[in-house]
């Protein structure tokens, strides 16, 4: 029997090329939104990346692009309250949201991120999928939670992508994907597949270029 939400495999060898070869195309940083009525215009497929902080979002987003400073890592948890638009050829936008989980972000600088982000996922009609990063060693916390159950509340598909996968010991790596999986039945909004990925070995790249592709 097939386990619930089982990791992506098999994809069509012509999805993966074409998946490159948009990758290895026009790929810009657009720019950066701190209100909604900065949002560019919805005429594109759009896919957004959270994940909370130090997750390896921005890493994720350079490897998948192949351009090491297209998306600025902070060191500083909350620094960066941004939300950051790419253009992916000239039928995508890529969304980098700022890692959640504000250790050193201002209460008010928390607020008014967090309200900007339900906006932007109740109220944006070209969202097609939310990729919600986990770091693979540690599973799903708390914190994932309640973003997860913000995109329940917004109707938004997420997919889960475990990120730092080379960083994981085999013998911990069934006992952490039962925990996501658990975690996940839960929320009716968590898209069915799980992606793994690696953006120092590349693993799960091809996978994750060939999902966003697929999208319009």
């Amino acid at each position: 029997m097939q386990l619930p939400f089982p990791i992506v495999e098999d994809l069509d060898p012509s999805d993966v090329e074409a998946a490159r070869k948009l990758f290895a195309g026009d790929v810009d940083f657009l720019k950066g939104v701190v209100a909604m009525d900065g949002l560019p215009p919805d005429g594109r497929a759009e896919v957004c990346f959270a994940g909370r902080s130090n997750v390896g979002k921005s890493s994720l987003i350079n490897a998948l692009t192949g351009r090491k400073g297209l998306a600025r890592a902070s060191n500083t948890p909350g620094r960066t309250q941004e939300i950051n638009y790419f253009t992916l050829g000239s039928d995508h936008y890529m969304v980098d949201l700022p890692g959640y989980g504000f250790a050193n972000a201002p209460v008010a600088v928390v607020a008014k991120w967090q309200a900007l982000l339900k906006n932007y996922l109740a109220g944006r009609v070209s969202l097609r999928r939310a990729f919600v990063l986990i770091d693979f060693r540690h599973g799903i916390k708390a914190v994932d939670d309640e973003i997860m159950t913000l995109l329940d509340r917004s109707a938004v598909t997420f997919q889960v992508v475990l990120t730092k996968a080379d960083k994981v010991n085999e013998k911990d790596k069934d006992k952490i994907l039962s925990q996501v999986r658990e975690r996940l039945a839960k929320h009716p909004a968590a898209y069915p597949e799980l992606v793994l990925t690696s953006s120092e070995k590349g693993d799960g790249l091809a996978t994750l270029r060939a999902i966003i592709a697929g999208l319009s």
